[in-house]
């Protein structure tokens, strides 16, 4: 069996406006799924490939500081 994750994903949420993509990534990270974390990440994805040089950087500075503040509330 072949089967595209990316593909599946973005198919799925093809047709959804900003509101529902929205509410997918919301829902998403609040119910702290594991199976969720696949469409995330091609989500994320999505994003990084559509950027520039310094949305990315704005992206890597805004990970790094939660990666920081996720490590010190263990």
């Amino acid at each position: 069996m072949d089967l595209n994750l990316r593909k599946a994903i973005v198919t799925n949420i093809a047709a959804n406006d900003q509101e529902q993509l929205e509410a997918t990534i919301v829902d998403a990270i609040q119910n702290g799924e594991e199976k969720m974390l696949p469409g995330l990440g091609v989500l994320f994805e999505l994003i990084w490939k559509q950027s520039d040089e310094q949305e990315k950087q704005e992206m890597v500075n805004s990970l790094e500081q939660g990666v920081k503040k996720a490590t010190t509330s263990l």
